[in-house]
């Protein structure tokens, strides 16, 4: 580096610095890095009610990292383990929480993007490149749980959540995985982009609403009297919004009185800048942690954020990739595990997961 690019450098850090958004980027996450001073910088309160959630002595942990694009975490209570997609790799890896092993889950998994499990403790997985939700046997086998609706394809499952009342199980179908060959298999979509309900009994499909221009990743609030939906439609869309929707749950199965939950627009730095939500989950209190990226400016905006019921952001996770998708895990429901581009990252929090996965 010559003397000019250093001072260049310098200057740019210094810049960021004084504004209070020192780059990510500069941390080293590795296994040698060194340590972090606590409280951990990169775990934000921005609203006072968000101060009891920050435990004070632990750090944000970068668990393994070498993926394409990680995606839909999930945690087996039964098993111990971590499980989430690398969609374009075609692999699912599980990370062992007795001491942080990490190994080939399944290989190929359909370009599997969201997972979770069901009340029997049964992984769903949401396939891009089979175009379908599927659940993963004991004994091994492959049970489809849906592949049609009305005679059609979907155009590619994305992230599923079970409600445990009747093991209904709810998933969205954006799209991303026929846009293209990396993440799927190119072709047309087949379907208007929705969300729909999987009846446990005998599988049949019901559209519950295609009123989302891109609905990605969902979450039921901590009482189940609510959905929760990403829209992610700004990415192919000029005029979707960049929110989470909220509606609510009508006998279960249905849902009514459609509207934003909050907006993906912050400030950041003195420059207002809005990303994108992408998958989200509930704690017990009502609070929704949804991942965050894609906004024009990274730094000060990736990660986490965190939002109180009433759709006031009140915390941050900045991570130095686009997060992808979150789920709550370990013995307590109390870290946090974060699928981020090429990584796995995590952090213990003082809020609990009001789901099973």
């Amino acid at each position: 580096m010559n003397e000019s690019s250093a001072t260049s450098r310098r200057s740019f850090l210094t810049s960021l610095s004084v504004l209070g958004t020192a780059p990510l980027f500069a941390r080293d996450y590795g296994p040698g890095a060194a340590p972090v001073r606590y409280p951990e910088p990169d775990v934000r309160v921005l609203d006072p009610r968000f101060e009891k959630y920050k435990v004070g002595n632990t750090p944000i942990r970068r668990l393994h990292t070498g993926m394409l694009w990680a995606e839909g975490p999930a945690w087996s209570g039964v098993g111990g383990y971590l499980m989430w997609s690398d969609i374009p790799n075609n692999v699912q890896h599980r990370w062992l929480a007795e001491d942080g092993h990490v190994s080939t889950l399944r290989n190929p998994a359909g370009n599997s993007n969201g997972n979770t499990f069901d009340r029997e403790g049964r992984q769903i997985s949401c396939e891009h490149g089979n175009r379908r939700v599927v659940r993963y046997e004991r004994d091994g086998s492959v049970t489809v749980l849906a592949d049609k609706y009305n005679g059609k394809p979907f155009n590619a499952p994305n992230d599923a959540v079970v409600h445990p009342t009747d093991g209904g199980i709810w998933f969205t179908d954006p799209g991303y995985g026929s846009l293209g060959h990396y993440e799927g298999n190119k072709g047309d979509l087949m379907l208007k982009e929705a969300v729909y309900r999987i009846e446990p009994t005998d599988k049949k499909v019901t559209l519950v609403t295609d009123a989302i221009f891109k609905p990605n990743g969902l979450c039921f609030s901590a009482d189940y009297k609510k959905l929760y939906i990403a829209d992610t439609g700004a990415s192919h869309y000029k005029n979707a919004p960049k929110n989470i929707q909220v509606h609510d749950v009508v006998d279960g199965k249905k849902l009514a009185n459609g509207r934003q939950f909050v907006s993906m627009e912050m400030e950041v730095g003195g420059t207002k800048v809005a990303g994108l939500a992408d998958g989200i989950r509930c704690d017990t209190d009502g609070n929704v942690w949804s991942s965050a990226g894609w906004a024009a400016k990274g730094d000060g905006y990736d990660g986490v954020h965190v939002f109180a019921p009433d759709g006031q952001r009140i915390g941050q996770i900045l991570l130095p990739e686009i997060c992808g998708n979150v789920c709550f895990g370990g013995p307590r429901r109390n870290r946090l595990f974060m699928t981020a581009s090429q990584s796995l990252y995590a952090v213990y929090v003082e809020a609990l997961g009001a789901h099973f996965c």
